[in-house]
């Protein structure tokens, strides 16, 4: 069983920063996909970003520019670097992680709430 543990969210200023972590308990190189999710109050939980073992990252429109998805592999780290970040940006952040041997798993969840 993998554990993944979310940390970096909470207060932050419209404009401001964040950066969110993600712990995992194994080696993060045996992922073949790294993301991370987020759920506003009473919406569906959406993609956001992911990172594939090659690196190649990928983001949904509406963050493209302010966010950047990244990893370190020896510390089995994976994050998730916000800026400029918005009041729609206001949600409980997921990170996620898929192995082809072992399947998919998820964080707990760390909140992240922006003021305006």
């Amino acid at each position: 069983q993998v554990q993944l543990v979310e940390s970096g969210g909470g207060l932050v200023q419209a404009g401001g920063s964040l950066r969110l972590s993600c712990a995992a308990s194994r080696s993060i190189f045996t992922f073949h996909t790294m993301g991370w999710y987020r759920q506003a109050p009473g919406k569906q939980r959406e993609l956001v970003a992911t990172i594939t073992s090659g690196g190649i990252t990928s983001y949904i429109d509406s963050v493209k520019g302010r966010f950047t998805i990244s990893r370190d592999i020896d510390k089995n780290l994976a994050y998730l670097q916000m800026n400029s970040v918005k009041p729609e940006d206001t949600a409980v952040y997921y990170c996620n992680a898929d192995s082809f041997a072992s399947g998919r798993f998820w964080g707990q969840g760390t909140q992240v709430t922006v003021s305006s």
